[in-house]
């Protein structure tokens, strides 16, 4: 349900509050009817979260409010908005603020919207003037909508609160100095190891003689780009590709050539399933520098560690020994994985940066000594980095290229088999492989009963340069809500391990399936468990001997009228 607010003629009084965005830049991602939307996602703890790092919030019970939308009415009086565009022509955007229902998130919570002017003036919405459907349960997300896709802008949203309530008075923040001594020593504390430069020296060597060149980067959202504008060439991965072509070459045109494969909310579960598409493009590609990223997305790996160390071994198999950089980000809460991640790096003797040990010792000092930037400058938001942040990335990758590039030259060995290294987490996935609707073997036989059709509505993301989103997985197998009968899908494969690719929705006609393997239920798949359109892997079974095996994916009783979508297997042969 739409609300349509216009901004009150008498003035207010002066009311305390504070940012959740102040001067973020964001770009109109192009959708299918023509027009630009800025997707701005506040469910979990991304409200919060923006309310702790932009707006300097402290008091607990004011954080818990905002967790629900009754303690966010109570609370907020009102929000300021204000836009102000950057690369464009469009004279307003359409400001959305979007309650996620209790009984259909997506569909039953409360939209507010108003014409906001692009020309910085801030524009307030009353909350109790809007409508309310009385079905709201939390802050779902934000949009600004542009007329048209491509234009940029800079924003800034605030909550002023309710007589009662207090917040703290705004501190200026002085411009982020890279060129500072500060900002050199915490680039310094990015490179945990450099490990064997080798592979990187022989990449760097080839670019300078002219020969073709390929970096690649695969990892979650960060990699894709997220919080990045524009997100194709604002992204970390494109500036270290940048600062690659001006340490060792000319560019993409010329020699030098880039990939970039970041999925939104996935692990290297399922990394380790798409490298061979998404990389190698099924072969066509031979990547010599591998930027692998995963150290937040990884806490829900099943394995512990062991699909990490599996998609390491998987790209440094490869007959041509792509150098492999292990980049562990970071969140707002100071939070990766590396721990865990890092004894793969020593293993293999890998380079390995960290932009957690370079950025957070430096957001707890004081301007002058030792602090570049804050947690507002660098976060977009809970997760992800800003133009900023996805900077100093490139820079932490950047410093690891001039250090390669000084090391003394090899004396010349073959590189070290990595069958010759025991896995320190475990290789059981390393030799996994993808199989979708568009493969065919011998060795697998497919019965796709109702799951006959094919889901058009999924997960995409920004390949390489492109704006435009790229579908995964769109050679699925879907069971429909109606008219598709209730005949289970079966795979009749050979393997010792098979992983089940499926979607997640937060659509109320999407329901749960069970997984079969030779008679024996081994799974659940919910796709509510995430709640929003992405691509979930899960292990169906591992560990076992090689032989032929039996799986039926079926519709879970009561969900027989619901839509499910296969999305792929990963499977050991």
């Amino acid at each position: 349900m739409d609300t349509y607010v216009k901004a009150p003629r008498d003035p207010e009084k002066k009311r305390a509050g504070f940012y959740i965005m102040r001067r973020k830049e964001i770009a109109a991602s192009p959708q299918p009817d023509g027009r630009g939307i800025q997707f701005l996602y506040m469910d979990g703890e991304r409200l919060i979260t923006c309310a702790r790092i932009v707006g300097d919030i402290t008091d607990e019970k004011m954080i818990k409010m905002l967790q629900t939308a009754e303690g966010f009415r109570g609370m907020v009086h009102s929000i300021g908005v204000s836009a102000e565009i950057v690369n464009g022509e469009s004279t307003a955007v359409d400001f959305v603020l979007q309650m996620y229902g209790r009984s259909d998130p997506l569909v039953s919570g409360t939209q507010i919207r108003t014409r906001i002017p692009t020309d910085g003036m801030e524009q307030i919405i009353r909350l109790d003037d809007c409508e309310w459907t009385g079905d709201d349960k939390v802050v779902g997300q934000i949009r600004f909508e542009f007329p048209k896709a491509g234009e940029t802008a800079s924003v800034s949203v605030k909550l002023y609160l309710r007589d009662g309530f207090e917040a703290p008075e705004e501190e200026p923040e002085e411009d982020a100095d890279l060129r500072s001594p500060f900002y050199a020593e915490m680039l310094k504390q990015s490179l945990m190891q450099t490990g064997d430069p080798a592979a990187l020296k022989r990449a760097i060597g080839k670019a300078r003689r002219g020969e073709d060149v390929t970096i690649a980067f695969i990892g979650g959202s960060i990699t894709q780009g997220a919080g990045a504008v524009p997100i194709n060439t604002g992204c970390y991965a494109y500036k270290t590709f940048e600062r690659f072509c001006a340490l060792a070459g000319k560019g993409t045109e010329e020699n030098i050539h880039y990939i970039k494969a970041g999925v939104g909310g996935t692990p290297s579960e399922l990394g380790m399933l798409r490298y061979e598409r998404d990389v190698l493009r099924d072969g066509s590609v031979q990547p010599d520098i591998v930027v692998v990223e995963f150290a937040v997305n990884d806490a829900g790996d099943e394995t512990g560690g062991e699909c990490f160390d599996s998609l390491v071994r998987k790209i440094l198999k490869k007959e041509n020994h792509p150098a492999v950089i292990l980049l562990f980000a970071v969140f707002a809460n100071d939070w990766n994985l590396q721990e865990r991640l890092a004894p793969v790096g020593r293993a293999y003797d890998l380079p390995m940066v960290s932009v957690r040990d370079a950025v957070v010792p430096q957001f707890y000092k004081k301007p002058g000594e030792g602090k570049v930037f804050s947690k507002n400058q660098f976060f977009y938001d809970c997760y992800h980095p800003t133009n900023l942040g996805h900077t100093v990335m490139a820079d932490c990758i950047g410093y690891l290229f001039e250090n390669a590039d000084k090391a003394p030259e090899a004396l010349g060995e073959s590189p070290v088999p990595v069958s010759s290294i025991a896995p320190p987490l475990g290789g059981e996935f390393e030799d996994v492989k993808l199989f979708d609707r568009s493969m065919t073997s011998p060795d697998i036989h497919v019965d796709c009963g109702s799951f006959c059709h094919t889901d058009e509505e999924l997960q995409a993301v920004e390949m390489d340069m492109n704006l435009t989103p790229t579908k995964e997985f769109p050679y699925n197998w879907m069971h429909r809500a109606e008219g598709s009968g209730n005949q289970p899908f079966i795979i009749d494969i050979t393997c010792s391990a098979l992983l089940l690719i499926y979607k997640d929705s937060g659509s109320l006609a999407v329901g749960k399936a069970e997984v079969w393997a030779d008679g024996e239920k081994v799974l659940t798949a919910d796709p509510h468990l995430n709640g929003w359109t992405h691509c979930n892997p899960l292990i169906c079974f591992r560990g076992g001997e090689r032989k032929r095996r039996h799986v039926e994916v079926r519709m879970a009783p009561g969900d027989e009228e619901k839509e499910f979508t296969i999305l792929g297997f990963g499977y050991v042969p």
